[in-house]
């Protein structure tokens, strides 16, 4: 089984991958071609995506039994004691230092509201 996920790509790719495999919603492929098949459909997505995204999950011979192809995505696949992974960004910005917040300390609104009605 193979699943192709491509995003931001041109329209003549998305035909190009319904050669091969169904279009199964906008932008996610799934199909059971062969390793041969596989290979020559990702270097011609490669080709193909230009500016966009694309990730190829197929069938594999290991204990997850799937492997990862990305390309061009923030989600990068790491392989961590024979198992594969997806590694997501941390988007997260550094914490603030004491005193340089915007936020004000204390009581929430709605916890405020909450312990004066009930007084």
């Amino acid at each position: 089984m193979t699943v192709i996920v491509v995003a931001a790509c041109p329209v003549g790719l998305r035909g190009h991958l319904t050669r091969w495999l169904l279009e199964i919603s906008a932008g996610v492929f799934v199909g059971k071609i062969s390793a041969r098949v596989r290979d020559l459909l990702w270097e011609r997505t490669l080709e193909m995506v230009k500016n966009g995204r694309a990730i190829m999950v197929y069938s594999a011979n290991n204990e997850q039994g799937l492997a990862f192809k990305v390309h061009r995505h923030e989600w990068t696949p790491i392989e961590i004691e024979g198992l594969t992974l997806m590694l997501r960004p941390n988007n997260q910005l550094e914490t603030p230092q004491a005193g340089s917040s915007d936020r004000t300390q204390g009581w929430s609104s709605a916890s405020r509201r909450r312990r004066f009605r009930n007084r």
